[in-house]
């Protein structure tokens, strides 16, 4: 009897045990992997620490939610009114590791010739003389679902796939960063590419704030400069976008076919292209078939001149093509296809139903040297360890996820809500790079964009170079893109001055 009393005694302590209030567990610190460097930059020699690590981000109730990976080069002893250069790079889904390892982090890939680069191991580093860090700190950002950046247990994926969430994400931790590093002083930089130039408007008002702003709040942070790169402006539809594609067809007919140059530079036959896409290319458009057939012979023939194509293939289509067929078409009687992302790049010609990315000439072979290396990089030199690994571009779980708002990835106006930063900061200055070889957001495309916004055109810089969708692939382009950045960076970090 004593016995079962002894029991049941224990069992009740059990349970009201279990009702009780329980401690909560301490929240891991975030991790972080600091290490020390020295390096020559733009010619000065640079003493700086590297540091790879996890910034928490939190609900509206102030739980954890995502788990934003940040790399952060840092001069030693830097002083707070030193420059930072916040940068992404784009996809929606992708991470920072094209801009990171391929213009202006500290070591870069090491592509000996630049249109026909490794594709198999080893995937060497050097070190990047034009890397940014004599003229400013920087802040590589992987966003959540990229890189080592996660959605947490308690998150919410839809908290941050997508356009104005992801704004606000960043804009966060833009904002924890100045705090923990003491640099609201400093003037500020933000540098995205491709996709990144909606993430780089969407996060200068989103920074600012106000009551119709993604945060809901006045944050009342302004940046000194904008820049962009391979850029997503959309804009041009229609018969105007068949226009804006005639000058990424003109260059990458030069490159391909020198027959065709006839003494022209680059830059000439890119001019070329231009006056003719302004003037009689788009009348003829407009005209249709009221065209005189002698007009419409003699513009197929300038259009062949230019773009390597035959005049009776243009005149087959009505004097429009797309880039796509350009890409397939240029080359055929080699067998071979130009590159979408960057139209140096050659394979053979591919069939129908192939992979976008995985079979592009150029994606499908620059792409496996740089996540070789960044996963060398990452375990050798910057002593990272995590327990996931790092994801370059998430297509499926983030970029096919992606929520752009009302009217999908056409309802957004990049450059119209850049005019809009710029008109909001009088201080504030932009910067656009282009690649002439870029046959995805090409910079004819980019200039019709910038046209049909009202921007001060003092305070802004259009640049083109001879590259891709990545402006900074190829030693030429990599040093002028550079020294172009700097200039920049020097000139609008005084502000208003």
């Amino acid at each position: 009897m004593r016995r079962a009393a002894s029991l049941l005694a224990t069992a009740f302590a059990v349970c009201l045990l279990a009702l009780a209030p329980q401690p909560s567990q301490a929240e891991p610190a975030p991790r972080s992997f600091v290490t020390q460097h020295v390096g020559v930059f733009g010619g000065r020699r640079v003493s700086y620490e590297a540091i790879a690590g996890e910034t928490i981000l939190r609900d509206a109730k102030g739980a954890p939610a995502a788990s934003l990976f940040s790399f952060s080069y840092v001069a030693r002893a830097a002083k707070p009114d030193r420059p930072v250069l916040f940068i992404f790079n784009g996809g929606p889904g992708s991470s920072s590791v094209w801009l990171h390892l391929g213009m202006a982090g500290s070591r870069q890939v090491d592509f000996t010739d630049e249109v026909n680069p490794p594709t198999v191991p080893p995937f060497p580093l050097k070190d990047n003389p034009n890397a940014l860090l004599d003229v400013a700190d920087l802040v590589f950002v992987d966003p959540p679902g990229t890189g080592f950046s996660r959605v947490l247990p308690g998150g919410r994926t839809e908290d941050y796939y997508g356009t104005n969430q992801d704004a606000l994400a960043v804009a966060k931790f833009i904002a924890d960063w100045l705090s923990r590093n003491d640099r609201w002083a400093s003037p500020k930089f933000v540098m995205g590419e491709s996709y990144g130039t909606t993430r780089a408007a969407a996060l200068a008002t989103t920074l600012m704030g106000g009551p119709t702003s993604a945060s809901g709040e006045l944050g009342a942070i302004t940046l000194n400069g904008i820049l962009v790169l391979g850029p997503a402006m959309g804009g041009a539809v229609g018969d105007h976008l068949y226009g804006a594609n005639l000058p990424a067809m003109a260059a990458t007919a030069w490159y391909h076919r020198p027959e065709l140059r006839k003494g022209r530079t680059l830059d000439g036959a890119v001019e070329a292209a231009r006056t003719l896409a302004a003037d009689s290319y788009m009348r003829a458009l407009y005209l249709g078939n009221a065209l005189p057939a002698a007009d419409r012979q003699a513009l197929a023939e300038q259009l062949a001149e230019l773009t390597g194509l035959p005049a009776q293939t243009w005149l087959d289509n009505r004097l429009r093509l797309g880039l796509g067929a350009f890409s397939r078409e240029l080359l055929r009687d080699r067998g071979l296809q130009v590159g979408a992302y960057d139209s140096r790049y050659v394979l053979p010609l591919k069939a129908a139903g192939a992979d976008p990315v995985a079979d592009d000439p150029a994606m499908g072979q620059y792409t496996p040297a740089f996540v070789g290396a960044m996963n060398s990089y990452l375990n050798g030199e910057l002593k990272v360890r995590m327990d996931a690994p790092y994801i370059p571009i998430a297509f499926s779980q983030v970029n096919s996820k992606w929520d752009y708002g009302p009217g999908g990835p056409r309802g957004r106006d990049a450059a119209a809500e850049l005019a809009q930063a710029l008109r909001r900061n009088p201080s504030l200055q932009l910067f656009v790079a282009a690649g002439h070889y870029d046959l995805v957001t090409t910079l004819g495309g980019a200039e019709y964009a910038l046209n049909q916004v009202d921007l001060p055109q003092n305070r802004v810089t259009v640049k083109a170079y001879p590259s891709g969708h990545m402006p900074y692939l190829g030693a030429e382009s990599a040093r002028t893109l550079a020294a172009d950045v700097r200039a920049f960076i020097l000139q609008a970090a005084q502000g208003s001055e």
